[in-house]
């Protein structure tokens, strides 16, 4: 069955009409993503992909029905985009733009929260529920179906884990990629809660990295859990006070906050197979399943 992203999303793509999202469209209608309409302000009336263009969400969810909506317009824009898509009801929102402040992030995760909305990202490659449809940047052909969950930091860890997978005859349920930033709208405990109750989902895959403390916080569920979950994080080498590739993965320069140490005591304590590097991943999979 997967998560978030089923055969009952129906989609909007907010700036379709610019020249990424147009892309991105293209591609995620080519993966057979239920994709209604587009939204951009000022181009109502448009036409991308033969979708109709709506000037605001309101319109694309009275017109479309639309329940879902994956976001591709600058830094800047973000913030008021994502606002509008929880204030009409939008039940899940995934936001890729990468660069949003952090006070941003805030207003909208708290929005988000308060209407009950799934938001990824700021900075995430979105979710892919396999046979179903994608909505955001991740390759298609990199994932196939099948009961696997993964959660993630790291795009590109992300897509390597599932080609490992995939050698091995095991698919992907869903990957939810939380996005790199310090502040994300979704923590990947909710996540967790989520795969553990889909009937589709045998096990979790967690891609994690140095910086913050969600791990940690998800261990804290992991212990109540009855499907394997297997956890690889990412940045064992990385010094302190450094940020390494995301804004978010960054160890507190005291060195005991965020790394990868504290992260997998956390995780082995609650019950986690831990993965010193991704090609350990299928056979700790493999052994527990």
């Amino acid at each position: 069955m997967g998560i978030l992203l089923d055969e009952n999303t129906g989609a909007i793509v907010q700036g379709m009409t610019g020249r990424i999202g147009s892309i991105q469209a293209k591609w995620m209608l080519e993966y057979g993503t239920n994709i209604v309409a587009g939204v951009t302000p000022g181009k109502g009336g448009d036409e991308v992909h033969g979708l109709p263009v709506y000037d605001d969400v309101y319109q694309a969810v009275e017109e479309k029905g639309a329940n879902a909506s994956v976001i591709f317009v600058p830094a800047a824009f973000i913030r008021e985009a994502v606002l509008e898509a929880i204030d009409a009801g939008l039940k899940l929102v995934v936001a890729v733009t990468e660069h949003v402040p952090v006070h941003d992030v805030l207003k909208m995760k708290t929005a988000a929260e308060q209407k009950g909305t799934w938001l990824l990202g700021p900075n995430t490659p979105g979710v892919i529920t396999p046979g179903v449809g994608k909505l955001g940047i991740m390759p298609g052909n990199m994932f196939t179906k099948g009961r696997i969950g993964i959660i993630s930091r790291s795009g590109t860890l992300s897509y390597e884990v599932a080609g490992l997978l995939n050698e091995i005859g095991l698919g992907q349920s869903t990957l939810a990629g939380v996005g790199g930033d310090p502040v994300v709208g979704t923590r990947m405990i909710n996540l967790l809660k989520e795969f553990e109750a889909d009937p589709g989902t045998d096990a979790v895959i967690i891609v994690g990295e140095i910086g913050g403390s969600s791990e940690e916080e998800a261990a804290g569920f992991i212990k109540t859990m009855s499907k394997p979950v297997v956890a690889y994080i990412a940045g064992r080498t990385a010094p302190s006070g450094r940020r390494m590739g995301h804004a978010g993965a960054i160890i507190s320069k005291d060195g005991q906050a965020g790394t990868v140490q504290s992260k997998e005591e956390a995780l082995k304590e609650a019950g986690a197979l831990l993965a010193e590097k991704p090609g350990d991943v299928p056979d700790l999979i493999k052994k527990h399943l």
